[in-house]
C-alpha cells in the first residue's frame, strides 16, 4: 500500500512563489506516474500536472510555463514549483500515483495524499 503525504502549502501573495513536495513510502515509487491535481472551493477537482517514470512531463494549459513538476526517484519525493502565483491557483493541492492510463484522469491515480492548501492573495 502506497502512502503520500504532502507538504509546502500556505498562504502567499499573487505573483509569489511556492513549492510543494509529496513523499512516498510503502511502494516502487520509480514504476509510479505522478501528478499533482487541485479542487478549488466549489469546483471539482482537476488535473494540473503528471510526470512519467522516464520524466516527461504534462500541464495543464492555465499552469504551463508557471508551474514545474519534478521527481527525485532516490528521495521517493515528487515536487511541484509554482511561479507567479495568481489567485485563481486557490485550492486544495493533491498528489496521486498510478500505474498507468490517461494521466490527466483522476480514476487512473489508485493512491492519493491528504491534501495541502495553497492560498494566493491579490
Amino acid at each position: 500500500q502506497v502512502q503520500l503525504v504532502e507538504s509546502g502549502g500556505g498562504l502567499m501573495q499573487a505573483g509569489g512563489s511556492l513549492r510543494l513536495s509529496c513523499a512516498a513510502s510503502g511502494g516502487t515509487f520509480s514504476n509510479y506516474y505522478m501528478a499533482w491535481f487541485r479542487q478549488a472551493p466549489g469546483k471539482e477537482r482537476e488535473f494540473v500536472t503528471a510526470i512519467t517514470r522516464s520524466g516527461i512531463t504534462y500541464y495543464e494549459g492555465s499552469v504551463q510555463g508557471r508551474f514545474t513538476i519534478s521527481r527525485d526517484n532516490a528521495q521517493n519525493t515528487v515536487y511541484l514549483q509554482m511561479d507567479s502565483l495568481k489567485p485563481e491557483d486557490t485550492a486544495v493541492y493533491y498528489c496521486a500515483a498510478s500505474g498507468t492510463g490517461n494521466l490527466r484522469e483522476q480514476s487512473n491515480y489508485d493512491y492519493w495524499g491528504q491534501g495541502t492548501q495553497v492560498t494566493v492573495s491579490s
